[in-house]
């Protein structure tokens, strides 16, 4: 759902404070949580003085956003290049010195400020383009068009184009969370950051569109949302993950709780979940758990599931990542 607060950066200044009384000369410190342009000089920079040390000349300060992808095969800490921007100089020497000893390669840029801003544009970079290709799918769904497939067919042109793809939300806590810092900071200096402020909102918007097509399934059956029985396949933000933070499948939860629905969950990744008030366990993954229900809801495809095994026994499917892709039945309603 959409979410818009101020940056909370209380847990960056407690470390700070802890760091702080305990400063030597010659140590170097580096930030590494994603924020808004300005946090490592203008919070940490102060702060990390106090004692009467100068920043690049008696201690180092920089700062180097985290890259990692969790669950990815090819992409690991090593080889993925590490942006590094210190406040002065000297700062940011020491930091790619540090850095070069275990990485692959190093990319030294001008301030802290630019490699703060570097994380920011990475991650609303997707946010956005996330947001274009979910209101692409709302608007394919009025028009009566398969998303998907356009999409492949315009991935075939060489150039100019990036494939995204549309899903039930937003997960994890890069991509929903850091444009926001991004659109503060803009606030703060009279700007108006409206590609990712609509971007927040389409995605914000993208788990009730879901429980929509979950309601066009019931109906088709003459049954209420109220009282079905919904079973939502992966909770995990991503696949082959055990990672929920800004999961839209708990979003999805939430919604159907609330209208009267009885929602379970099935993840291998996750076992037990406490969200809406109560604890839930997972379900098992075989054709008595698919058969069940009066919908199975797919939010995170993971590779332990069989969708052949979905397609053959659940009643009606509601299929937000195009898991079935090829598949032919009725009572499969796609994002």
């Amino acid at each position: 759902m959409f979410r818009h607060e101020d940056p909370d950066v209380s847990h960056i200044l407690a470390a700070v404070g802890e760091i702080a009384p305990r400063l030597r000369r010659g140590q170097l410190i580096v930030l590494e949580s994603t924020t808004y342009p300005g946090t490592t000089e203008e919070l940490l920079r102060p702060l990390l003085e106090e004692r009467g040390f100068s920043c690049g000349k008696d201690f180092f300060l920089a700062f180097s956003p985290e890259r990692v992808d969790p669950g990815n095969p090819t992409y690991h800490t090593r080889n993925i290049a590490k942006v590094v921007g210190g406040v002065t100089g000297d700062c940011t020497r020491a930091a790619v010195a540090l850095y070069a000893t275990v990485m692959d390669k190093v990319v030294p840029v001008s301030s802290s400020q630019i490699a703060e801003m570097v994380k920011l544009l990475e991650n609303t970079f997707r946010s956005v383009n996330i947001g274009l290709v979910n209101e692409i799918a709302l608007l394919s769904d009025k028009l009566g068009l398969d998303v998907w497939e356009v999409i492949d067919a315009a991935a075939t042109k060489p150039f100019g184009f990036m494939p995204f793809y549309p899903g039930p939300g937003l997960g994890g806590h890069c991509i929903p969370i850091d444009p926001f810092y991004l659109s503060w900071k803009a606030k703060q200096s009279g700007f108006e950051a409206r590609f990712i402020e609509l971007a927040g909102q389409v995605n914000g918007q993208m788990p009730y569109h879901v429980a929509g097509r979950v309601r066009e399934a019931l109906n088709a059956r003459r049954l209420a949302i109220r009282g079905s029985r919904i079973l939502v396949l992966g909770v995990a933000y991503k696949p082959d993950i055990n990672d929920v933070r800004e999961s839209p499948a708990l979003d999805l939860i939430e919604i159907l709780d609330k209208e009267g629905a009885l929602v379970d969950y099935c993840d291998p990744y996750v076992p037990s979940l406490t969200y809406g008030g109560r604890p839930r366990r997972s379900k098992p993954f075989s054709a008595a758990t698919l058969r069940s229900p009066d919908c199975v809801v797919i939010i995170t495809p993971h590779r332990a599931f069989d969708f052949r095994l979905v397609a053959r026994h659940a009643r009606y499917i509601v299929d937000s990542r195009n898991a079935l892709k090829g598949t032919r039945r009725r009572g499969i309603y796609r994002l």
